[in-house]
C-alpha cells in the first residue's frame, strides 16, 4: 500500500490535533510495543508515534522497523514524532 501525495496531505492534515499515543523509549522496538501499536492502529487507523532519543539515524531506524513490522505507511515525520496509518483489517 503506498499512499499518493494527496491522500497524505488528507492524513497529515487529519493527524495534526492528535497527541502521540505509542512512546518508543530506551528499549526500542519491543515486541509488546509492536502488538501495542498494531492495537492502536487497528482502533484509530491513523495515530501519532514519539520516538525518544536524540540520535536521528537510530530514530529513523525504529520508526522504519515499527512501520514495517506493524504493515503501517509512514505519513510523515517530524522531529521525534511520527505518523502512521494502517487501513483496519476488520470492520467492526
Amino acid at each position: 500500500m503506498t499512499l499518493n501525495n494527496k491522500e497524505i496531505k488528507a492524513l497529515k492534515g487529519a493527524a495534526h490535533h492528535l497527541k502521540p499515543v505509542i512512546m518508543v523509549g530506551q528499549k526500542g522496538i519491543t515486541e509488546s510495543l509492536v502488538l501495542e501499536t498494531e492495537s492502536a492502529l487497528e482502533i484509530h487507523e491513523l495515530i501519532k508515534v514519539h520516538v525518544a532519543g536524540d540520535d536521528r539515524e537510530i530514530r529513523k531506524a525504529a520508526i522504519a522497523m515499527l512501520a514495517q513490522k506493524t504493515g503501517a505507511e509512514l505519513v510523515n515525520t517530524i522531529g521525534k514524532t511520527c505518523i502512521l496509518y494502517r487501513k483496519r483489517k476488520s470492520d467492526s
